[in-house]
């Protein structure tokens, strides 16, 4: 658990889905994602201030190398603020913990003032699925009932990496948090909840369910296109998101996206 004094509201920045390679020179559906990568980074340096904490919500690396984490880690020292990180499908949890000089980044609770910043590990080893083992249940229930008890904490923000509802295409059935009925029950039997925060697909979502606000954060390198049946890349470009998290409970969020920039990627690929 990770507590801090500072006051709100809290200034968010969320990168997920980077699919870093050991070799910076290597390419998703011809998409040099280091490259991508560096840029969005560009762009959060350029534009962000005052960065309270930094979210990489899983698929970190795209081989699971030691190599990919540690760059990753690296590219956050500009902005001069903690980041945290949890895996995902394509990530393993236990080549991140050993990355010694940050250690830090695996927490599953901050709190900044009057927020609750819940984390959640969704991976499955060895497949691209997501499940909630029943201790990041217990965890999640137990931080929401807190809440309850704390004398200052009022609001409530959830992340992992795999949606938590079904995903926006049709070849995306089977691929997201396979006990997401357990989930979305805590979610909605704690008032406490503002916000669920995800990543995995790839695109930008924002919707509410059950009084609850569903983000879903683009990938830094290649995009899935929404509402088709099969697996097609979208033509947007990489983007991250930032968040605004209100002492009143509301949420400022904006996702920011590379311009002027063209990326080459494989329209004709049927999967990765």
């Amino acid at each position: 658990m990770v507590e801090s004094e500072m006051e709100l509201p809290v200034r968010v920045v969320q990168i997920t889905d980077t699919h870093l390679f050991r070799d910076p020179h290597a390419a998703l559906l011809k998409l040099n994602t280091q490259d991508s990568f560096e840029k969005v980074m560009e762009l959060v340096i350029q534009n962000e201030r005052d960065i309270d904490v930094v979210l990489g919500t899983g698929d970190i690396a795209q081989d699971a190398s030691r190599e990919a984490y540690l760059r990753f880690a690296q590219a956050m020292q500009p902005l001069k603020a903690p980041f945290y990180w949890i895996p995902g499908n394509h990530d393993r949890r236990q080549v991140m913990e050993t990355l010694a000089p940050f250690e830090h980044a695996f927490t599953n609770l901050i709190t900044f003032g009057k927020w609750q910043i819940v984390l959640l590990d969704s991976s499955v080893a060895g497949e691209v699925h997501g499940r909630l083992h029943e201790r990041e249940l217990q965890h999640l229930e137990r931080s929401l009932r807190a809440v309850q008890q704390h004398p200052q904490v009022e609001h409530v923000m959830v992340c992992l990496h795999h949606n938590p509802v079904d995903g926006t295409a049709g070849w995306m059935s089977g691929i997201g948090l396979h006990n997401q009925d357990e989930f979305l029950a805590i979610i909605e039997r704690h008032a406490c909840v503002r916000a669920v925060l995800y990543g995995h697909i790839h695109q930008e979502l924002d919707f509410e369910r059950q009084g609850v606000r569903y983000l879903c954060t683009p990938s830094t390198c290649i995009q899935f296109k929404p509402q088709v049946q099969d697996f097609t890349l979208d033509d947007v470009n990489p983007a991250y998101r930032t968040l605004l998290l209100q002492p009143d409970g509301r949420i400022d969020t904006q996702v920011i996206r590379v311009t002027g920039h063209a990326f080459e990627v494989d329209h004709t690929s049927t999967g990765y």
